[in-house]
């Protein structure tokens, strides 16, 4: 465990492990309402109190939307604050003397901030939890080994010296982790679950002489992939399995996956959903037999996890997904996973997945078992706890 320098001034952390915990998270992500279903599921459990540093409003630069902070759950104590160069992922971080007083009012056990550690506001919680002997806890999804500034990478080592625990989301990450330096506890687990209240295998119809459905939910761009699946089925139509492609999102370059649809007439094959928001998606799943995540990776990016994957799990609709950064780890089936731009091996799961229905049958109830076993807000909460205690008994052993 890195050790972290506190000062004698600072309150101790006293928090016997068998108590509840009080736990207030960080981060721009619970802006919007949908994603704080993890932190409903950790108070819901009565083994914490959780509260909630965020910002009031978020410019998602990416989506070009301006969100206020939305309050769906009042078992979660609210400290919205207007933070400093916000829609800047990296580098927007909190007045100091509204965390100041955030910390003084809710008294925190853990600060669990939910950033990457090169952050700024990664940095500035790292400062506090030296001042106030609070024990740090980082979330980070970076799977890419970027280039930084000497004095970006001085503060990255500062957050490594003095979190706790480090819950990376993906494996990827860990090992990124472990190659800047960092030696203290690491978790790989995703940063949100599923509401199986939304996503749940009650939605889908019964089966019906409908064409085979494969889906695909998210950006239409470039690493996606998408045109890897409208090969996959146009080499399909040449061997007599025809399907449907149903295509829930929009992007940059959807004009050119049009014209791609038509050089290999399989236009009429697919349903072109345009953007669907968040609480709608469970409706739009439940129309698929599969999903597929064909993303490749980019000198810039890889795939950090795919969160869709584990909603159409949750409904038990089988997920198959390229090789790219984590999908094969959160699939956990090798003969669901092809080699990222091959579109033969896709064409080749799908043919199966069309001709062998007690293989699909299989497939839909293993989604449904892992999914349930791995990603759900109850599961993530119950994880989150036990790392907790251990963080906290850890803590305690080191004031003695």
């Amino acid at each position: 465990m890195n050790s972290t320098k506190i000062s004698q001034d600072a309150p101790q952390t006293t928090n016997p492990t068998n108590s509840s915990l009080r736990v207030l998270f960080v981060s721009h992500t619970y802006v919007v309402g949908i994603n704080q279903g993890k932190l409903n599921a950790i108070a819901a459990t009565d083994q914490a109190t959780v509260g909630l540093l965020v910002p009031q409003k978020w410019q998602a630069l990416a989506w070009g939307k301006r969100f206020e902070v939305e309050t769906p759950y009042p078992n979660i104590q609210l400290y919205p604050a207007k933070v400093w160069f916000e829609g800047k992922v990296g580098a927007y971080f909190y007045p100091p003397w509204v965390v100041k007083q955030a910390i003084a009012d809710f008294c925190p056990d853990i600060i669990q901030v939910e950033q990457e550690v090169f952050s700024l506001s990664a940095f500035e919680f790292a400062l506090w939890a030296r001042f106030t002997g609070k024990p740090l806890v980082l979330f980070c999804w970076e799977n890419r080994d970027r280039q930084l500034s000497k004095v970006r990478t001085q503060l990255r080592q500062f957050v490594l010296d003095t979190a706790q625990l480090i819950i990376a989301g993906n494996q990827e990450g860990e090992t990124l982790l472990r190659q800047w330096g960092y030696t203290g506890l690491i978790e790989v687990m995703p940063q949100m679950g599923v509401d199986t209240e939304l996503f749940h295998p009650g939605l889908r119809p019964p089966p019906s002489d409908r064409p085979f459905t494969v889906g695909f939910v998210g950006r239409l761009a470039y690493q996606k992939g998408i045109d890897v699946l409208i090969g996959a089925v146009s080499q399909l139509r040449q061997r007599g399995r025809e399907c449907q492609i149903v295509l829930c999102g929009s992007g940059p370059d959807e004009e050119m996956l049009r014209q791609e649809a038509q050089k290999q007439n399989v236009a009429d094959l697919i349903d072109w959903r345009g953007g669907v928001r968040h609480d709608e998606v469970p409706v739009e799943m439940s129309k698929f037999d599969v999903l597929v995540l064909p993303s490749r990776s980019v000198p810039d990016w890889k795939e950090q996890f795919g969160h869709v994957l584990i909603e159409a799990m949750a409904m038990g609709i089988p997920a198959i997904g390229s090789s790219c950064g984590e999908i094969p780890n959160v699939i956990g089936r090798p003969d669901l996973v092809f080699p990222e731009g091959d579109t033969g091996q896709l064409a080749a799961i799908l043919e199966r997945m069309i001709g062998d229905f007690s293989w699909w049958q299989q497939l839909a109830q293993d989604s449904l078992t892992r999914a349930k076993e791995n990603y759900t807000h109850d599961r993530i909460a119950e994880r989150s706890l036990e790392l907790w205690r251990k963080v906290i008994q850890k803590n305690s052993q080191r004031q003695q």
